[in-house]
């Protein structure tokens, strides 16, 4: 089979499994309910969401690509997905099948422009790590280049052959399963589908850049490194092009190796509450952050070397600075909000930063879901993952489905940039408690809104003199305005419209008629079953006549739109 076949093929698997379960989940989750069918709906669902999410490991592990980070994503989203899913697709990038170094070996020789011989005094032919996108192999640089670099042990990063089709492709297909998600008013007035989309590309192709990732690095070295802070390996640039990255190794012990961590005399519960703080800085104070930290990408490093007792031990060393996000001023500012009052146990603040941080529509009544995040702090806040183990599931359960019926009434939406910080936040959450079983959210989160909260009433002065300024200048133009609407106003130039009162109206009327439909489909169907057994003609002809309520029920709101209410 040719290459084009190939790429043609692929497409076509992912769009048919797309479709296979948009189709299911349609018929379950949307049109059951709809006539009042939400038991037979809920009959087995568990079931269905693990074969689905088993079926689709299957598939991202054979094809590879971009599937293989479609699953990281959503094993990441412990917001929006069930455990049943997310824990299917764990582990999904150390199941990555690696490729032969012989084809590992022409990609980077094409890329360096000369034999792996003499580019490097040895490679080691094993993958020291295989990715989806790349693989990456240990080596030892020339003596004339060890000497101009002060290094001798590297880390080549090479990209799998064919991998700029691969993604082409696989972003096609996302882009087409975005489209058909987009046509559905669940979804469409929930999130943006084809935008985020378009941010999955965008990180994605930023990802096949290694010149963009070497810089990457850099600049987060910049950021961040320096003594006592954090390790990051150098780039080696001589060896290093869009395709091929040559970086310092820095292996060290894996943040999630709790025997290792103890045996170098680490105490893991000071790695999760460091590691915190870590990504917190990132995120909320540089708006420059490592949106992958996953276990293979941190590494506590020892420092054998202090001389200062008041040092530290240890320190963290990242790599793989390919996917990194970026925090817009407006948008840390609201998340600094959500921070601050999520530790101060602040319920109304909490929406009011959920607010500006663009997830909640302006229009959205926030009543139900102020009065719900109160009684979600007076019962669950400052408890920790140890200790929320121990509450009652019944509780959990009654929370949840009251807690869930006021979050699906409101208008809320997944904002742009939103997608990285996510995962970011979901990552690091996770791998605090795997290190700390009785990690405590709070106690990470407290000290820190705290400082937040010093420094915001630093610029409290500076509000209050602009606020003055804003009302002192509306206060100004308050008379003039005054006068011409009085104007207006004896000139019989100002007038009252309701429309939107009659287009509600207008919507209600129809609705009814569609709800006696829909009970008229589901008494005349489930009429016709029960008597299919006996009176198999009659029921039949029952069966039959549901069909003309339920063209009723369902196209009737498709017609009215299309005719202009």
């Amino acid at each position: 089979m040719t290459d084009d076949a190939l790429m043609r093929a692929r497409y076509r698997r992912i769009t048919r499994f797309a479709a296979r379960y948009l189709v299911q989940a349609w018929w379950y989750e949307l049109f059951l309910p709809r006539f009042g069918l939400e038991r037979l709906s809920a009959r087995g669902r568990t079931r269905r969401l693990q074969i689905i999410a088993r079926r689709f490991h299957a598939l991202a592990v054979d094809l590879g690509g971009l599937m293989i980070k479609v699953g990281q994503f959503m094993s990441s989203r412990l917001d929006v997905l069930p455990p049943v899913i997310t824990k299917e697709l764990e582990g999904l990038q150390d199941e990555v099948p690696s490729v032969p170094f012989a084809l590992m070996r022409e990609r980077a020789e094409e890329e360096l422009g000369m034999p792996l011989e003499r580019a490097f005094t040895w490679v080691d032919e094993r993958p020291l790590a295989a990715a989806s996108l790349g693989q990456a192999h240990r080596a030892i640089l020339t003596e004339a280049l060890a000497e101009d670099t002060g290094l001798r042990e590297v880390v080549v990063k090479i990209q799998r052959p064919g991998i700029d089709r691969i993604v082409d492709v696989d972003l096609r297909a996302l882009r087409k399963v975005g489209g058909w998600l987009s046509r559905v008013a669940l979804v469409r007035d929930r999130v943006d589908m084809p935008a985020l989309v378009e941010e999955f590309a965008a990180t994605s192709l930023e990802e096949i850049d290694y010149l963009h990732e070497a810089t990457n690095s850099e600049r987060f070295a910049e950021d961040f490194g320096g003594e006592g802070g954090l390790a990051v390996p150098a780039v080696v640039w001589e060896r290093t092009t869009r395709r091929l990255l040559t970086l310092q190794d820095v292996t060290a012990i894996k943040i999630n190796d709790v025997d290792a961590l103890r045996a170098a005399g680490i105490d893991p519960a000071e790695v999760a509450s460091r590691f915190a703080a870590v990504m917190f800085d990132q995120l909320f104070d540089d708006g420059f952050f490592h949106a992958d930290p996953h276990p293979g990408n941190v590494f506590v490093t020892p420092m054998t070397d202090t001389t200062d007792a008041g040092s530290p031990a240890w320190r963290f060393t990242f790599i793989d600075f390919g996917m990194m996000g970026e925090v817009p001023p407006n948008l840390r500012r609201g998340l600094r909000r959500v921070l601050i009052a999520a530790a101060s146990r602040d319920g109304k603040g909490l929406v009011d930063g959920i607010r500006d941080v663009g997830v909640l529509l302006p229009s959205a009544d926030t009543v139900q879901l102020e009065r719900a995040m109160t009684q979600l702090f007076a019962r669950f806040g400052g408890m920790g993952f140890a200790e929320l183990q121990e509450v009652d599931p019944r509780e959990f359960r009654a929370f949840a489905v009251e807690f869930g019926d006021v979050v699906r009434a409101l208008p809320f939406q997944l904002p742009e940039n939103f997608l990285l910080i996510v995962r970011a936040m979901s990552l690091t959450s996770g791998m605090c408690s795997a290190l700390d079983p009785a990690f405590n959210i709070w106690d990470a989160v407290e000290p820190y809104a705290q400082r937040l909260i010093r420094e915001e009433s630093g610029n409290t002065v500076q509000a209050l003199a602009r606020e003055a300024a804003s009302v002192a200048a509306l206060t100004a133009r308050l008379p003039r305005r005054l006068d011409a609407l009085i104007d207006r106003v004896e000139e019989g130039g100002v007038s009252a419209q309701v429309p939107r009162v009659e287009r509600r109206l207008r919507d209600l009327e129809r609705m009814v008629r569609r709800v006696v439909s829909a009970v008229l489909f589901t008494g005349l169907l489930v009429g016709g079953i029960l008597l299919q057994a006996e009176q198999a003609l009659f029921g039949a002809v029952l069966m039959i006549l549901s069909l003309g309520p339920l063209a009723h029920a369902l196209l009737a709101g498709v017609i009215a739109r299309r005719s202009g209410g």
